[in-house]
């Protein structure tokens, strides 16, 4: 089957998608977006997704196009229409075309674009042996809670990554941990989980949510509270998560091991739970 998007209402060829060159997500960046993981033909926790998809439309004075119930119909039929089993859906919302103007139109129809891509996480090794990572401030705007089209500053913070050749540039601002340029990061100290609360400074990961709830479920102590640079720097172990990583340990920061260098227990215990968790939840989707 080819690659098959959905854009205002109607499915087509991906590459016969097109959108104005006046759409405002085209010239301001003016929009917001979800990625969601699908595994085995389910999308995973998908509720959860569209509810923060919901905030980010509030948060920058967009009206949801659809209803949850029409969202859920959408996503379904476009995974249905391509052949993987492990997919991930890519939806977005922009206010739509008008004449360029800073101001937003008075009247206008938002634009809606989906489309789905092979899921690709991790693979073995980099589970087995950690990703490296390096350090950057965190330059970006003041309203990391909203999952926005506009991600040049995390473009130009991940491409320090890769030109380093690490998985990702871990984030600080103010001398506090923040997140990375497209995951979120655990620190692990003293046999307690740590976190930065979900405020304005980071972007409210799935994730993120699914391993907290997996470490409260496994006893494991967590504190969300800032976590100033020192500490992640001298962690026992160090994650990112995100959809597409699920857990991923960072063994090495900016040519530096965290803790032995090597995945540490507290991960192996969160990632398997991770996985089992994935297989019941698909299971009662079933």
């Amino acid at each position: 089957m080819s690659e098959t998007a959905y854009l205002n209402g109607e499915f087509l060829p991906l590459d016969q998608a097109r959108v104005s060159v006046l759409d405002r997500g085209f010239i301001f960046g003016d929009g917001v977006y979800e990625v969601i993981p699908v595994y085995s033909r389910r999308p995973f926790r998908l509720p959860e997704h569209l509810q923060r998809l919901q905030r980010s439309l509030d948060a920058t004075r967009l009206g949801n196009p659809m209803t949850v119930a029409e969202w859920t119909r959408l996503i379904h039929d476009l995974v249905a229409r391509h052949a993987g089993e492990d997919q991930s859906v890519y939806l977005q919302v922009t206010r739509g075309v008008a004449k360029r103007d800073h101001a937003f139109p008075k009247e206008g129809k938002p634009t809606v674009f989906m489309m789905s891509s092979p899921l690709v996480t991790p693979a073995r090794e980099l589970v087995d042996t950690g990703v490296r990572c390096i350090t950057a401030t965190d330059f970006r705007w003041l309203k990391c809670d909203v999952k926005s089209v506009s991600l040049l500053a995390n473009c130009l913070l991940r491409q320090s990554a890769a030109d380093a050749d690490a998985a990702e540039a871990v984030l600080f601002r103010d001398g506090c941990l923040t997140e990375a340029s497209a995951s979120n990061v655990f620190v692990v100290k003293k046999g307690k989980l740590l976190a930065p609360p979900k405020d304005h400074l980071i972007l409210p990961g799935i994730t993120y949510d699914v391993v907290l709830e997996l470490a409260a479920a496994g006893g494991i102590a967590v504190e969300l509270r800032a976590i100033p640079e020192h500490e992640v720097r001298s962690a026992d172990e160090l994650w990112v998560t995100s959809s597409s990583k699920e857990v991923l340990a960072v063994t090495m920061l900016d040519g530096k091991p965290i803790g032995n260098g090597k995945p540490g227990p507290m991960f192996r215990t969160i990632y398997q739970a991770f996985q089992e968790y994935k297989r019941k939840v698909m299971r009662q989707a079933a």
